[in-house]
């Protein structure tokens, strides 16, 4: 991506209050990253997307090693995996939002599509939902099998923990998030209720798979 690290570090920083300011992550918890000529821009450990500035992200390579600035988010390597598997995407966001998280603690969830697709933009914007086992956050043994995911996935849960969204630029992965979370709220709005999902038909014809990442 030929975006340079200052405009880079600017969006990251107006997606972050986005975020927050909405209520899509909360505390220190989140973090974004973002392809540039240099490398990937992160955000750093223990900042809040809330407050964090744009002096204060950290530069890091494919491969997730700190190049300049401070240390990286723990979740750093995350974001590498999945931009080394899906060269297509310039951006990466992570957060602990709500309904998605609450999704990601339930028992007995379909490991491979945890959601159904009760809209179509849900499944134009995420498609398929893989739900990887839980790591501790910063735990690099889910590095391998998140590349693994992201390479025909641009959208994965972590249980117990939260989404992981990738996209063409920080918009469209900023889209994408959001509509999972909506999707997550109305799941739990409609449980008990009887459902009429897209079929598999409609579903597949409007899969980001087959169109490049982002599209709307």
């Amino acid at each position: 991506m030929n975006i340079d690290a200052q405009a880079a570090a600017d969006q990251i920083v107006q997606a972050a209050r986005s975020l927050f300011s909405r209520g899509l992550t909360h505390g220190s918890t989140g973090n974004i990253s973002l392809r540039t000529s240099a490398g990937i821009l992160v955000t750093p450990t223990g900042s809040s997307l809330g407050t964090v500035e744009a002096t204060e992200l950290s530069l890091i390579n494919d491969q997730g090693v700190c190049l300049k600035g401070p240390a990286p988010s723990k979740e750093a390597f995350l974001h590498a995996a999945v931009l080394r598997a899906r060269p297509t995407a310039n951006a990466v966001i992570h957060t602990h939002s709500t309904y998605s998280a609450s999704v990601s603690c339930m028992a007995g969830l379909d490991t491979t599509n945890v959601l159904p697709p009760l809209t179509a933009y849900y499944a134009m914007r995420i498609g398929n939902l893989p739900l990887l086992p839980y790591h501790a956050p910063g735990d690099t043994a889910l590095e391998n099998l998140a590349e693994t995911t992201a390479a025909a996935n641009h959208a994965m849960l972590l249980s117990n923990h939260g989404p992981v969204v990738a996209g063409s630029s920080l918009q469209t992965a900023m889209d994408a998030l959001e509509e999972l979370e909506e999707t997550a709220k109305l799941f739990f709005l409609l449980r008990g209720f009887p459902t009429q999902p897209l079929t598999p038909e409609q579903a597949a014809s409007l899969a980001p798979s087959l169109a490049p990442i982002g599209m709307k």
